[in-house]
């Protein structure tokens, strides 16, 4: 196939390397799919220590003297189909912990860190790499959002930029003292360009300096407009709501499919996932006349897990049980183990993230349960969908893009995927959780949901030719 472009992607993670949210999915799965519509993307990112040993089968394409605080290095190869950059700088990435944190908490240097990343992005960007010069540099979140900053100041070389906002939520800060240390301009520190709330954010730097800026949704992209899902930036990307656009998620339909679980089954055939619902129950000792929903999360407030200990007894009640897989919050993780201690055989709470425990109960559940109070585009929902396992939703972000409410019209269409609720509070959520109980009862109706969940586009064909579209446009 002819190659249409060049993109070099720069970010902090990327599956199959290091992961510690959904960011890392979409960085590892875009490059493949964008390969089937024409496009060349490469990945860039930092050589963590548990990425090391990787170096060694890898080539040198880049050298960097005094990369804030010491020399550096790129190193190039392909890794389970994926061609990858890690950024070799052992000053500022070999160290025990996760990308963002150790054993004390973040790291102080962050700024420095992920500055570091976003200077050779632009740098390599703008020179080329070993006789592959990219037409467009994608940057992923506050980690890369210095990266078209850094690419604007001193001089693009022909090449365009995009930011992507995954999570708003984070916006990478830094004091203004930090100015000359991170390499940026000082005539920029105004309130127009660099200055946010007197200091410094990796995020809007790239917001007023990046050619175009997308999110992971297109109702995002409108909800961070306004003050209650901006988080400050609000002002900055109505400012630029010309080049303001949402492009949804996909998930890998290769991993995250019912087709593929030891118990299959398919639209026209729902007999493995009875299967599946009956050995897990089974095992986990539940018993469970009516619906079981199933919750994997992050136990956060934005995540609206503080809902559940005043919602799911009516739910329980009702017939219902409850599987929970998530970690987070320690006053949440207590309230789910009250929870299953209140309510023995109905609900069952594991504390943690397990990949493959989290395949078992897409695969038994009935419904899957997202009462997040803001969500930028959201995985769990469309492995759901995938799964026949009815989502449940609040209508923020993605989680509105994606499903259907079984509203009276959906139902008599016969289009309806899930359950929609608003506002995200107790009494919203509670509704939803008897709505579902009573689209349950109804097994015509259910099954019926069931099957348009799983007829639903939820791979990245879509996404892959909403990028390139992007992509083209740019280069226009």
């Amino acid at each position: 196939m002819q190659v249409r472009g060049r993109v070099l992607s720069v970010a902090s993670e990327c599956v199959p390397l290091i992961k510690t949210g959904g960011l890392a999915d979409v960085v590892g799965a875009l490059p493949g799919a964008l390969a089937k519509v024409g496009w060349d993307m490469r990945v860039l990112m930092p050589a963590y220590r548990a990425l090391r040993p990787r170096l060694e089968d890898m080539d040198e394409v880049w050298f960097e003297q005094n990369l804030f605080g010491g020399d550096a290095r790129v190193m190039a190869g392909e890794i389970d189909g994926l061609q990858v950059m890690l950024l070799d700088a052992p000053h500022l990435y070999d160290r025990e912990g996760g990308p963002y944190s150790g054993p004390g908490g973040d790291w102080f240097d962050n700024a420095r860190r992920f500055a570091a990343l976003s200077w050779v992005a632009a740098r390599m960007a703008r020179d080329g790499i070993d006789g592959w010069k990219p037409d467009i540099l994608h940057a992923h979140d506050w980690q890369a959002g210095f990266a078209p900053a850094y690419l604007n100041y001193g001089g693009t070389g022909g090449v365009a930029s995009v930011l992507t906002i995954h999570n708003i939520a984070f916006q990478g800060w830094a004091p203004a003292q930090a100015l000359a240390d991170l390499r940026l301009p000082y005539d920029q520190f105004y309130p127009g360009a660099l200055e946010y709330y007197g200091g410094l954010s990796s995020l809007k730097a790239g917001l007023v300096t990046a050619d175009r800026i997308t999110t992971v949704s297109p109702n995002y992209a409108a909800e961070l407009m306004r003050p209650e899902f901006g988080m400050g930036m609000e002002g900055v990307i109505a400012q630029r709501a010309e080049v303001v656009s949402g492009i949804l998620n996909g998930v890998d339909t290769a991993v995250w499919s019912p087709e593929v679980e030891p118990m299959p089954y398919t639209p026209k055939s729902l007999k493995g996932k009875a299967a599946n619902r009956a050995a897990f129950c089974a095992e986990m000792g539940l018993d469970v006349p009516g619906p079981l929903a199933i919750l994997v999360s992050r136990l956060t407030d934005q995540k609206g897990i503080d809902l559940l200990e005043g919602c799911i007894p009516d739910f329980i009640a009702g017939g219902g049980g409850l599987a929970i897989l998530g970690s987070g919050d320690a006053l949440l993780e207590a309230a789910m183990r009250r929870l299953e201690a209140r309510f023995p055989g109905r609900v069952s709470v594991r504390i943690g993230y397990d990949e493959a425990y989290s395949h078992r109960l897409f695969a038994a559940g009935d419904a899957v349960l997202v009462p997040s109070r803001f969500e930028p585009c959201g995985l769990t929902q469309m492995y759901g969908l995938a799964y026949g396992t009815v989502p449940l939703v609040s209508s923020v972000g993605g989680l509105a893009d994606t499903v259907i409410h079984a509203s009276p019209a959906a139902l008599a269409a016969g289009v309806a995927t899930g359950v929609v609720f608003h506002p995200v509070d107790e009494t919203g959520f509670g509704q939803a959780l008897r709505q579902l109980l009573q689209l349950y009862a109804s097994k015509p109706v259910w099954t019926q949901m069931q099957k348009n969940a799983m007829k639903q586009p939820v791979g990245w064909e879509a996404s892959a030719a909403a990028y390139a579209a992007l992509y083209e446009d740019m280069l226009a």
